[in-house]
């Protein structure tokens, strides 16, 4: 698919369909997702996520800008990227998108975050793996690499280069880190994923973000989990849209969210 986003950059992405009787069960669910940083929709681990999530609804992933076949330069999770999810909702709906849930890994985390709580077009459910919760962070060898890439002339030139990333302009005003904004997005439906073993992001990302969120959101720490895409597995992503399905269905009789089961391999933390 093509989609232009609010500031004209052209961004090209996949539609995978529902496989049959996926909305059997409720009502029918669109996944839009926004992959990490030096990810794109053509990498396998971003099209195995794809092909699992089709069991509950259709797919429908865009490269974020800078990435892949996408235009424009890449701010790295900035306010251009949260237009970039913005225009993938929009679009998902006038395709007639029933309930749209948003899906972000790493980078793309953070920004679905930051989408459900500052954009135009907001999604019926959000869920957030391997989000970072501040910007700036230097404390883990895989991001003290990213900030190699992106501060100096060198990295640039590799990222370039090797990783075929178009580098936009840095930041002028530094927007609302996720952790800032997170509590707007309720009522909202919010899962915060996050593994225990995440080389890039340690555990503190994601209490920061489940503690801003409040306790109406969801949030799962996953044992043995390493870090977004890489990180993802069969029965993980089976619970996400399991959850996501339970979550757009709307409150059982009692005014309560319909219920979720709990994965047997994480540890519900709120």
């Amino acid at each position: 698919m093509r989609v232009r986003a609010a500031d004209g950059v052209e961004l090209s992405g996949i539609v995978v369909p529902a496989l049959p009787g996926a909305a059997a069960a409720g009502r029918p669910v669109t996944f839009v997702l926004a992959h990490g940083f030096t990810n794109s929709v053509s990498r396998e681990p971003f099209r195995r996520l794809a092909g699992w999530l089709r069991a509950f609804g259709e797919v429908r992933a865009l490269d974020s800008r800078g990435h892949g076949r996408s235009g424009g330069g890449t701010t790295v999770g900035g306010d251009p990227e949260l237009g970039d999810v913005d225009a993938a909702v929009r679009a998902a709906r006038a395709d007639g998108a029933d309930a749209v849930v948003t899906l972000g890994l790493s980078m793309g985390g953070g920004v679905a975050l930051r989408q459900a709580a500052l954009g135009t077009h907001r999604p019926d459910a959000v869920v957030s793996v391997s989000a970072v919760s501040r910007w700036y962070v230097r404390e883990t060898p895989p991001m003290r690499r990213v900030h190699w890439l992106l501060e100096t002339t060198a990295g640039r030139r590799v990222a370039a280069g090797l990783l075929g990333l178009r580098l936009g302009v840095p930041w002028e005003t530094v927007p609302p880190a996720p952790v800032e904004v997170v509590a707007r997005i309720a009522p909202t439906p919010l899962l915060l994923v996050h593994g225990d073993r995440d080389e890039y992001f340690p555990l503190e990302h994601f209490r920061a973000l489940v503690q801003a969120a409040g306790p109406a959101a969801t949030a799962w720490v996953v044992p043995g989990m390493g870090h977004a895409e890489n990180g993802m597995t069969g029965p993980l992503a089976e619970r996400i849209g399991r959850w996501a399905c339970a979550a757009v269905a709307g409150p059982d009789t009692a005014g309560r969210p319909a219920p979720v089961t709990p994965p047997s391999s994480a540890t519900i933390v709120g």
